[in-house]
Order: structure tokens, then sequence, then C-alpha cells
């Protein structure tokens, strides 16, 4: 969660927080959870360490609050999990690899110029990834691929379809679920 790296530029009450909550066994600090998703996107990576703590933020917090309830994220790719979250998070990765095999050696991709919006205001995105972005590097697949992109999108979108479009925001909670599902499709 530090910038550069470098343990100095770690918050105090971010680390105070998370010491007390490990201690006591309480949830970890939504600062914590903050300033993970804060670094995946000025950083643009969603790496295996920050998916790894995003994890378990999320999992502590819902162990807290139904202890009968292990886990609510899973270790790899969740495909019944239908938190619009994660979904969107899915749907994103998808759309990038679309993207990445209609064009390949391309350098920036979707996620270095829509992931920020796309994670917490994903009203405005992502109907211009699905309706004009999505059809245009379809094209320039070959039949296989194409058929085998749209049926993976159309399977991620049913519990995101059951909402009424594309909600305008994500909490924060949501936005670490979709940084886990984007992870775990990737």
């Amino acid at each position: 969660t530090a910038t550069q790296g470098k343990a100095e530029n770690i918050p105090p009450n971010v680390a105070s927080e998370t010491m007390r909550a490990i201690l006591a066994g309480l949830p970890y600090p939504q600062t914590l959870l903050q300033a993970a998703i804060r670094r995946i996107r000025a950083e643009r990576d969603v790496t295996h360490p920050r998916s790894a703590l995003i994890k378990a933020c999320i999992n502590r917090s819902v162990r807290f609050k139904h202890p009968e309830q292990k886990e609510e994220l899973k270790v790899s790719l969740d495909e019944a999990n239908t938190n619009i979250g994660y979904r969107l998070g899915r749907l994103f990765a998808t759309l990038e690899k679309i993207q990445q095999e209609a064009n390949p050696g391309i350098n920036a991709t979707i996620r270095d110029k829509f992931y920020g919006a796309a994670s917490s205001t994903p009203v405005t995105v992502f109907g211009t990834l699905m309706n004009r972005l999505m059809p245009h590097h379809l094209a320039k697949l070959p039949l296989g691929r194409r058929i085998q992109f749209e049926r993976l999108t159309a399977k991620i979108q049913e519990s995101v379809d059951g909402q009424i479009g594309y909600p305008p925001t994500l909490t924060l909670q949501n936005q670490g679920r979709f940084a886990i599902g984007y992870y775990h499709q990737m």
C-alpha cells in the first residue's frame, strides 16, 4: 500500500489500526482496504500481494459479521459469485483480454485508461466498452475465438444484467471485489 514500496510511506494510522485489528481479532480497518485500492488505481496494476490483502480485508469483515461464513472470496476464480463488483471486475478483465488478442503488441490497454472509472463508477465506462469497443475488437478476431469471447461475456453478464443497467457507483467493499474479480479472471 506504500508509495514507491517504501515502509516509511505507510501512513501511521494504517499501521496502528491494522495491528490493533490483528491483536483484537477485529476486521481490518477500512483505511487498509482503501490504501490498497488507491495503490491499484495509481499504478494500474492488481498484483498478487494487493489482491491477497484486499481478499483478507473483505473475508475478515464478512467473517466478523457472519461467523458461520468462512469466506466470501475464494482463492481462485469463482464463477458462482454473483456480487456486482466481482462480476464487473471479471467482465473488465475479459474486455482487456479481447483487446489484447485483437491488437497484439499493444502498449496501453483499456486498463490504463479506464480501470479507475470502471472500478468506482461503472455506469460511466461500461456502456462505451460493451457497445463500441468490444464489437470493434471482436471483429478483428477469428470466428472461433470471437464466439468463445461472446459466450464468456454473456455468461459473466447474466447476473450483471439482473440489475437494471450498470450501477452508478461501487462501494469501497465492491471496489475491492472488482479488483479480485479482475485478478481472478486475468
